[in-house]
């Protein structure tokens, strides 16, 4: 597939719709998921204009910063801290709609209003998070756990 996404204006399940193949072809003949994180982020970042969008991988028990897109981040994370710690922690999406007001919130960029967390899972086990930031209040809902769940389910963790 050429490296070119096809870009679609739509309501947030239409975005997504379009976005899920296209995915998939982009990252259907890499088998380094290092890559296919990268190319996922690039593709998320440039359909939805997210705030910030990336990975955390659980390295020697802490969330270490992987690929990502935005502006500079917090590069480790201890089980249990702020959103992503805390999805990783508890093996659950997180959806918060103001960032403010979750307890212990990591605040990497005060530009972050509203995040969702989605952990990785691999055997029963967390391997790592998709952190997606919006610099608006409320932007994340069970559309996006849904469809970013399954864009994280396209990538082969090895």
């Amino acid at each position: 597939m050429a490296e070119d996404l096809k870009i679609v204006s739509g309501n947030k399940k239409e975005q997504y719709l379009s976005l899920l193949p296209q995915i998939s072809a982009l990252i259907a003949d890499e088998n380094d998921e290092i890559a296919n994180m990268a190319n996922v982020c690039a593709a998320l970042k440039e359909q939805f204009n997210f705030f910030w969008v990336g990975f955390y991988l659980v390295k020697n028990g802490e969330l270490v910063l992987g690929p990502f897109q935005g502006p500079v981040a917090c590069t480790r994370i201890k089980p249990g801290r702020g959103v992503c710690g805390s999805s990783w922690e508890q093996k659950k999406i997180l959806i918060v709609p103001d960032v403010e007001a979750f307890p212990g919130h990591i605040s990497c960029n005060s530009a972050s209003k509203s995040e969702i967390v989605l952990p990785i899972l691999k055997n029963g086990n967390v391997i790592g998070v998709l952190d997606v930031d919006s610099n608006e209040l409320d932007s994340f809902d069970e559309f996006d756990a849904i469809y970013l769940n399954q864009i994280i389910n396209l990538i082969d963790y090895g």
